[in-house]
């Protein structure tokens, strides 16, 4: 897919929404579907996020990536998402103002009550169609985690899950790992 275009100079609605999103003074804002959404998570929300980046951690940087919830464009969508986790190669996230879903190895999304069905549902298919090669799903309400992998156009054609918190998830190469969720 290559590198993200430059919005700065565009009269393109789609790059001025996004040139726009960029610019947002205070809170961090994601367009989903062309709706700006702002992203405020709750403690909780977040100590779920801190629990997966905790067990990664030491992969990513074997690795030579970096975790972070940067921004992820979607060229061609009124799409820019802001992930709980992103699993970036290191040398690709410094300088980057946002990368492309298919630059990362690996992209986890934790529900909340209020955006259960985008991550569930929306953000599952655009990440696919965008070639994220790994999305974790952590379901706080469903109180489940499901691993999709092998994304195509149509979605994810493999899924692992949806399992109950407290069930272990492997996460395939290059991670070679498996999640321990007991504390989800």
């Amino acid at each position: 897919m290559g590198t993200a275009p430059d919005y700065t100079n565009d009269i393109n609605p789609e790059h001025a929404l996004k040139y726009a999103i960029q610019n947002i003074r205070g809170d961090r804002a994601q367009i989903v579907e062309g709706v700006i959404e702002p992203v405020t998570p709750t403690w909780d929300h977040e100590a779920t996020a801190e629990a997966i980046r905790d067990q990664i951690k030491p992969r990513v940087r074997e690795l030579g990536c970096v975790t972070g919830s940067g921004n992820l464009d979607l060229p061609g969508s009124s799409n820019w998402y802001v992930p709980d986790i992103a699993v970036v190669p290191a040398d690709q996230a410094k300088g980057a103002g946002a990368l492309l879903p298919d630059q990362t190895l690996l992209i986890v999304e934790v529900t909340s009550e209020s955006n259960g069905d985008t991550d569930r549902v929306v953000k599952r298919r655009r990440y696919a169609e965008y070639g994220a090669p790994l999305y974790l799903l952590v379901d706080r309400v469903e109180r489940s985690i499901t691993l999709f992998s092998e994304p195509g156009h149509l979605g994810y054609t493999r899924a692992e899950g949806p399992l109950p918190f407290g069930s272990p998830i492997a996460l395939p190469a290059p991670f070679d790992m498996s999640l321990d969720t007991t504390d989800l």
